[in-house]
This record gives structure tokens, C-alpha cells and sequence, in this order.
């Protein structure tokens, strides 16, 4: 891993990162108000439109786009109209409205349902922008404060995907950040892709007894299985499959009319996950043929639909991309050492645009993601290093102005 070189220490920066440890407990406070705001995926706007009160606390004027993100420019000092870094965080959970967000408290220890996916990290950038009030930090590129929708399962990125390509933002994006997970030393630089689908298969149904020969969706579906269990998958680039959900039929005595398979494709590369896509296609193609030929169509054919649930494109950011340099150096200054993984998250979108992006953590320790168990570690000291390498990393990236 090449060196990157010290962190600069003006008085302007040494007053933000004495801000974010003063003001820590207010930090905390942020959390525990923005998990108890129900935000599941597609239905995040009411915990969209607490952020963005509490980013026009901070001076800024945050607007709502078309999608549901909540963006809020704060300039630097260059041209208006010029390049923008993205610090972004995503508002929506795994969660249905009902789960119940009340945060339990054990000293440090919290825990909620999306407490560390992502109330954290939507805490984290609205610290970053009140450090950077209270120092007096300048910076060269303009800073685009981003809460964005649809991060996770089916919201397919559907938050930054409309940020980077249609929003009035996307020819200004110089460098993404986007604040998610815990570990300080995890910094994503490569995105892992993947497809989604439901596969679904329909046939004419019938009694078992009585319209017994009819082709079977369901048996179809097991010839489908059967075949992703003998497909290869190699190892480099990681590319990996899986056959995550069933559903369909009546009852017992039925033949279904309809059954539907789930599947998750991923790859590091594109050209692996296309082998994989035509694979899964091929495999469906010949199960229905097999089907309507052992028992003829007479009464109706086997039909097959691949229903896109999810389309995450792959990409990566060199590791000596300027973005990742200062990133690495901000690690290193908080005393960790970095780990460069490979993820699906936000970052995907621009990493495959070609924009410079990493995923950055947010800090302090956790666990139990996507449970109900959720928790965080608010502990000063731990909490406080992530936070100061996240606020170090996007102020060089942005270029503190002299």
C-alpha cells in the first residue's frame, strides 16, 4: 500500500477537530433523535425532513429532490458553479414503520433497529458541517451535504443512482464520500456488483389427480435449482449466487399456475456477473423447454419472466486516487491502520461513473446490523477517532483553503 503523506494541521482544522470533542454528547443526541424517526426503505420522509432542519440549523439552505434526498451546498472558495465533494449518508433502514425505535441505553452501549445503518453516519456529516463552522474551515471545493434515499435491499441505490446521473448536481461531482459502517480502518475502494431477480414461472395448473401430465412450474423451478448448484463461479474476480427465496402454489392437491424464485448475483466484475447473468437465463430457458416437452402444451405452456428486482453496477477507485491517499492518511493519523475492501454500497454508483469515491466509516464500534439488536459503542475516546479520520479525510479531499 503506497504511503500517503501527513495530514495538515492549520489552527482552522485544530479548532473543528476540538469542536467535534466538545461537542460529542450533542453528536449522540443527533443519533438517538434521527433512529427513532421511522425511515423504511421508499418511506423515508419523514426522517428526511428532520435532517434537513437540522442542516438549516447549521446555515444551510437543503433542498428535497425529486427522489427524496436531501442535499445542502455549503461553498468553498472557488467559482460558483464549480466542482463539489459529496459527504453523504443514507436515510433509509431495513426496517417496516411498526419496528419499534426506542433506543435502550446501558452506559455507552446503544441500542435500535438502523442505529449504526446509517443514523450514525447522517449524525456523523452533520457534525463534520458544525466542526467545520465552529474552526472557520475554508475549503477550495464547494461541499455537497447528502441524505440519501434507497440505499438499501430494493431501493437498488435509487438515491444516489438519481444524485450522480440525472440531478442537477452530476456534472459537479469531483470526489464522493459516503459515511456507513463502523470500522474506522474499513475503507471501501472497489464495488462489488450485483443483479437481482425474480424469477417466475407459470403454467396452465390443474388438479393432481385429475390433470396430472400438465407441465409443472414447480418442477421446472427444481430443474432451475438444479442447474445453479453445477455452475462454477470463479474466485478472482469474487463472483458468487444465490438462490435466496420461494414462493408460489395453492394447495397440496394443486399443480401451481405459478411459482417465483429469488436470485442474488454478484461480481467484482462486470464481465463475470454478465457470464453469470446468461448463465441464470439459459438455465431457465432450458428448464422450460425440458418442461413443455416432457408433457406437451396441449393445455397450456411453461412461460418464464426474470422480474429485475436490483441492478448494482461494479466498479473501483485506484488506490492512488488523491480521494484514497487522503483517506488512508487520515486513518493512519487516528492510529489505525487501513484494510482497502471491496463492498456494495452508495459508492457503487460513482465508482462506476469513473467519479474518485470511497466508502468512508463512520466510527466508534458496533454490531448486529439489520437485527433488532442493533447497537453502538459511544464511547468518547473510540467514537471520537472515527469521526476526527472521517472530518480529516473529507476536508483534504474538499482542499483546506490557506
Amino acid at each position: 500500500m503506497k504511503d500517503a503523506g501527513p495530514v495538515a494541521e492549520s489552527a482552522a482544522l485544530q479548532a473543528a477537530l476540538a469542536s467535534l470533542d466538545a461537542t460529542h454528547e450533542r453528536f449522540v443526541e443527533d443519533i438517538v433523535s434521527l433512529v427513532q424517526i421511522p425511515a423504511p426503505t421508499f418511506d423515508e420522509a419523514a426522517r428526511a425532513q428532520a435532517f434537513a432542519k437540522m442542516l438549516q440549523a447549521e446555515g444551510l439552505e437543503p433542498e428535497i429532490d425529486a427522489v427524496g434526498n436531501v442535499t445542502a451546498l455549503r461553498r468553498g472558495t472557488g467559482a460558483e458553479g464549480g466542482p463539489v465533494i459529496v459527504a453523504a449518508a443514507h436515510l433509509d433502514t431495513v426496517f417496516t414503520a411498526d419496528t419499534d425505535l426506542t433506543v435502550r441505553r446501558d452506559g455507552t452501549l446503544l441500542r435500535a433497529p438502523g442505529i449504526a445503518d446509517d443514523a450514525r453516519g447522517l449524525a456523523a456529516i452533520l457534525a463534520f458541517l458544525r466542526a467545520m463552522n465552529a474552526g472557520g474551515v475554508a475549503t477550495g471545493h464547494d461541499i455537497l451535504f447528502v441524505a440519501d434515499v434507497g440505499e438499501e435491499g430494493l431501493g437498488d441505490l435509487r438515491g444516489i443512482r438519481h444524485l450522480c446521473t440525472e440531478s442537477r448536481w452530476k456534472d459537479r461531482i469531483a470526489g464522493f464520500f459516503t459515511f456507513d459502517d463502523i470500522r474506522t480502518e474499513d475503507l471501501t475502494i472497489r464495488a462489488i456488483g450485483s443483479r437481482r431477480y425474480r424469477v417466475v414461472l407459470r403454467g396452465p395448473g390443474g388438479h393432481s389427480l385429475n390433470d396430472f401430465g400438465r407441465p409443472n412450474p414447480a418442477i421446472a423451478l427444481g430443474t432451475v435449482l438444479s442447474g445453479l448448484g453445477d455452475i462454477s463461479a470463479p474466485s478472482t474476480p469474487r463472483t458468487t449466487f444465490c438462490a435466496s427465496t420461494l414462493a408460489g402454489g395453492t394447495t397440496i392437491n394443486s399443480i401451481p399456475e405459478e411459482v417465483s424464485l429469488g436470485v442474488d448475483l454478484r461480481s467484482e466484475g462486470m464481465d463475470e456477473l454478465a457470464k453469470l447473468d446468461a448463465q441464470l437465463r439459459a438455465l431457465v430457458d432450458a428448464a422450460v423447454t425440458r418442461e413443455n416437452a416432457r408433457c406437451g402444451t396441449e393445455h397450456g405452456p411453461i412461460t418464464a419472466e426474470l422480474v429485475t428486482l436490483g441492478d448494482r453496477p461494479a466498479g473501483a477507485t485506484p488506490e492512488s486516487a488523491p480521494i484514497v491517499q487522503s483517506s488512508i492518511a487520515a486513518i493512519r493519523a487516528e492510529g489505525f491502520e487501513p484494510e482497502l475492501t471491496c463492498s456494495s454500497t452508495d459508492a457503487n454508483i460513482p465508482m462506476s461513473l469513473g467519479i474518485p469515491a470511497v466508502k468512508f466509516s463512520h466510527g466508534g464500534a458496533g454490531g448486529q446490523m439489520h437485527s433488532l439488536d442493533e447497537w453502538i459503542d459511544v464511547s468518547p475516546e473510540m467514537s471520537l477517532r472515527g469521526l476526527r479520520a472521517g472530518f480529516r479525510a473529507l476536508v483534504a479531499t474538499a482542499g483546506e483553503a490557506s
